[in-house]
């Protein structure tokens, strides 16, 4: 059995929510910096894109003003043993990153009441059970600007693929620049509506230069990336061919009669940060 302390996660956590906002992913980063776009606008945008990257990791500023609720994907094994709360420790890990970080707190404590809670709490948290002595936590601080622009729909069994590559292509047509493209586009297929949702949500935040399993959904997703980005909306929506990074699909098995599609943005910033224990 594997004991982690309490303190640990808090200064993981806490170390991590900061690197999240400061620094972009390699991935991305390289994709942003691969690409052939030849429009002059297009060109200009990616080019401040570029120099902000090196502003933030260089004055440790966030790479954007809104610096997410903090989402949590936790996987931890049948041989770890916690003496303690683990959703309060990541919670007061996030609490003291925040502050520390001096980013921006953009957590409300009722969804209608509007209060904010001073301290970037509490996380969303989705957890899974594994084998093993290992503790994964994956942190993806999530602005609000590509997350308002996603969408979940419960299609007819019946519907053909065109159809719902339709609609994803329609939801990326009506959200033009507000996501701050270039974007990555995450999809979940099937599960039941809340499963959709987070397979989209998990999709987002996936490496997008990624290999499908399944042949099927690999053509799918290169096919949708193809007609997103001839879209032209391009860069922060000032038109070009670099609307998306990429597209990730992921899916679950479902009801015979039920066929539930879910779409998460994520920003060019794509903040997520993974930490072992």
């Amino acid at each position: 059995m594997k004991e982690i302390e309490r303190s640990q996660i808090v200064s993981k956590v806490a170390s991590a929510v900061i690197d999240a906002n400061l620094n972009i992913d390699k991935n991305v980063k390289d994709f942003i910096y691969s690409n052939d776009e030849d429009d002059p606008r297009a060109v200009v945008v990616l080019e401040q894109i570029k120099e902000n990257l090196d502003i933030s990791r260089k004055t440790k500023l966030p790479l954007c003003q809104d610096t997410g609720i903090v989402v949590a994907f936790i996987e931890i094994g049948n041989e770890v043993t916690l003496n303690f709360d683990l959703y309060d420790a990541i919670n007061e890990g996030v609490r003291v990153g925040y502050k520390d970080g001096l980013l921006r707190k953009s957590v409300v404590s009722d969804p209608l009441l509007r209060k904010n809670t001073g301290d970037n709490t509490p996380c969303v948290f989705h957890t899974s059970l594994t084998m093993g002595d290992k503790l994964q936590i994956e942190l993806a601080p999530k602005g609000a600007g590509s997350e308002n622009m996603s969408m979940i729909k419960m299609f007819n069994p019946t519907t053909p693929v065109e159809e719902i590559k339709k609609y994803v292509i329609d939801t990326i047509f009506n959200a033009n620049a507000k996501p701050c493209p270039p974007i990555i586009v995450g999809v979940g297929i099937g599960g039941t509506f809340e499963k959709a949702a987070l397979l989209a949500k998990e999709a987002a935040i996936t490496n997008p230069s990624h290999i499908n399993q399944v042949e099927f959904y690999e053509n799918l997703e290169n096919e949708l990336l193809l007609e997103i980005n001839n879209l032209g909306i391009g860069p922060m929506g000032v038109g070009g061919k670099t609307t998306a990074l990429g597209v990730n699909i992921k899916t679950y098995p479902c009801h015979i009669a039920s066929l539930p599609v879910a779409i998460n943005i994520q920003c060019h910033v794509a903040r997520h940060i993974k930490i072992e224990f």
